[in-house]
């Protein structure tokens, strides 16, 4: 809930003190982040409210005046250094998942071999929030009802610069590490990549699938599994509908119906495939 803002002169306008070793925000102008995860989490922030207000942080993120963030199941702490000589506590808090949620989260994960394979080699898939979304669950706060804030500064308004600060500074670790905001929801990186690793060797996929390239090197090229032609589908069937069928999908979308269109313009443009 916004609440005014405290103005009077018992409480006049002053300087935060410097602080040495702060958590500083490597950005020194413009916008706020700069991967779609980080902007897709300032976009839910300014529709619920919070966006405007963020400015008022950007000064106290840049001057290091955060001095500590953590980023926990549920709960984002803080400490700031304001004006006063004790810094200020700063909580921002949104409901974990629990593990039947996070169950299904991992099971849609675990049947598409693109995610899993995004997953393991570190790279967050930018259609992630379909996956959530697809068992009923929001990977961002999708409401001002579903965040908590708090701070124990004096000032009346929610939320104040403190938090404003400690926002700005969370959408820049979501950049740098994009797992977090899965870590906020309950599930950290290793948790998750070893579930995955686990229903991926379970499922029969290929084992390379994430693997270092060195460690690989040697069969690369080589199929997974040996790929019998279809009977009785020569002459005009194209090469890609001779193949068996692969249990494999591209964001949700069957492999060979991805190859398909591609297969066709090479057979009209040159030699019958």
């Amino acid at each position: 809930m916004t609440r005014r803002r405290y103005n009077s002169q018992f409480f006049p306008q002053s300087s935060p003190l410097a602080v040495q070793g702060g958590v500083k925000a490597r950005s020194a102008r413009g916008a706020i982040g700069t991967s779609w995860w980080s902007g897709r989490f300032i976009e839910v922030l300014e529709g619920i409210g919070v966006g405007s207000r963020l400015a008022r942080g950007k000064n106290y993120a840049r001057r290091g005046q955060v001095m500590s963030l953590k980023v926990d199941a549920g709960t984002v702490t803080a400490s700031v250094q304001g004006s006063r000589s004790k810094p200020y506590r700063v909580r921002i808090g949104l409901a974990a998942f629990g593990k039947s949620e996070w169950a299904s989260v991992e099971e849609s994960l675990a049947n598409n071999a693109w995610y899993v394979a995004s997953l393991l080699a570190g790279e967050m898939p930018d259609d992630i929030e379909e996956v959530f979304t697809s068992v009923g669950l929001s990977l961002f706060p999708r409401g001002a009802n579903e965040l908590s804030m708090d701070c124990s500064c004096p000032d009346w308004e929610v939320p104040c610069k403190h938090l404003a600060a400690v926002f700005y500074l969370l959408a820049e670790q979501f950049d740098e590490d994009p797992f977090r905001i899965l870590a906020w929801r309950g599930r950290e990186r290793d948790d998750l990549l070893g579930r995955l690793r686990e229903a991926d060797a379970g499922s029969g996929h290929d084992s390379r699938a994430g693997a270092a390239l060195t460690d690989v090197l040697d069969a690369f090229f080589e199929s997974p599994a040996a790929l019998p032609l279809r009977p009785g589908t020569r002459g005009s069937a194209l090469l890609v509908d001779q193949l068996p069928e692969v249990d494999l999908t591209v964001r949700s979308h069957p492999l060979a119906e991805v190859l398909r269109p591609v297969y066709t313009a090479l057979r009209e443009s040159g030699p019958e495939m």
